[in-house]
C-alpha cells in the first residue's frame, strides 16, 4: 500500500496480490488428471493467465471521495463513493471478490489486491455501507 502523491495524504494505491490468479492457474492444471484434458485446463489455466496479466497493469486507488481503478497509470474508471449503496468482500480468506452496489448498477470484482489492505480503506472510507453476514441462531 503506497502513497502516490505526498500531498495528497488520503491518496491510497493497493498492491497486487497473485493469489487469485494463481489458484486458478492451479485448478485449471489439475484438469490435466481428468479424462476431458486438455481443454479445461486450457480454458481455465487461460482465465488464469489473463487475471495474472491483470494483476500486474491495474491498480486500484482510493481517494477521499472516490475509489479509481487504473491500467497503468491511466484512470479506467472511478467510482464515487457518494454513489455507493453497499458493498461486502465475499471469501476474503480464499482468492475472493469484492461486490459493492452503486445508485446505478451492482459490480464484481476478483481481488487481485492485497485483501487486508482492501478491507482496512474500505472500512476506512464506506463503513457504513458495509454488508454483514447473517448470523444464524
Amino acid at each position: 500500500m503506497t502513497s502516490e502523491n505526498p500531498l495528497d495524504k488520503d491518496s491510497v494505491i493497493l498492491s497486487p496480490s497473485y493469489r487469485l490468479p494463481i489458484f486458478i492457474i492451479c485448478v485449471g492444471l489439475l484438469f490435466l488428471l481428468s479424462p476431458f484434458h486438455p481443454w479445461p485446463t486450457i480454458v481455465i489455466s487461460s482465465f488464469g493467465f489473463f487475471l495474472l496479466l491483470q494483476s500486474f497493469t491495474l491498480k486500484l486507488k482510493f481517494t477521499k471521495d472516490d475509489l479509481i481503478v487504473m491500467q497503468l497509470g491511466n484512470e479506467l474508471r472511478r467510482f464515487p463513493f457518494k454513489n455507493w449503496i453497499a458493498w461486502r468482500l465475499i471469501f476474503p480468506k480464499l482468492p475472493g471478490l469484492l461486490y459493492f452496489r452503486e445508485e446505478a448498477s451492482p459490480h464484481l470484482l476478483p481481488i487481485l489486491f492485497e485483501v487486508n489492505s482492501l478491507e482496512e480503506q474500505l472500512r476506512l472510507r464506506v463503513k457504513d455501507l458495509e454488508i454483514q453476514k447473517q448470523v444464524d441462531s
